[in-house]
């Protein structure tokens, strides 16, 4: 039997989990083996930049600097590839900021 592997991807956790609960709940309903969510490890985006346009800081020699970072969380479901329940996958509404990859696995 396939199975298709599910990952997903975005800033926010919360909504990550929840639509795992969704494929979890679909995979339920039709009664078709599921594995996962598993948590893949958190990518963190750091960029640090200097405030000032000139370089010097804030006098004294102290440089100050802006920090910012981004989190992307990382969630992998497998499912087993039954055709309605991937129709059913393929209906959940995500939002945009949420990266949906299906892949089939022979």
């Amino acid at each position: 039997m396939q199975i298709a592997r599910i990952k997903l991807s975005g800033k926010d956790p919360k909504v990550l989990d929840e639509i795992c609960n969704e494929i979890r709940e679909i995979a339920k309903k039709f009664g078709i083996n599921y594995r996962g969510p598993i948590p893949l490890p958190t990518k963190i985006l750091k960029v640090v930049t200097l405030k000032t346009p000139c370089g010097d800081g804030t006098g004294h020699g102290n440089a100050t600097y802006d920090k910012w970072e981004m989190r992307i969380h990382k969630r992998l479901i497998d499912v087993q590839a039954d055709e309605r329940a991937l129709r059913q996958i393929m209906r959940i509404n995500i939002p945009t900021d949420v990266h949906i990859e299906i892949k089939l696995l022979g």
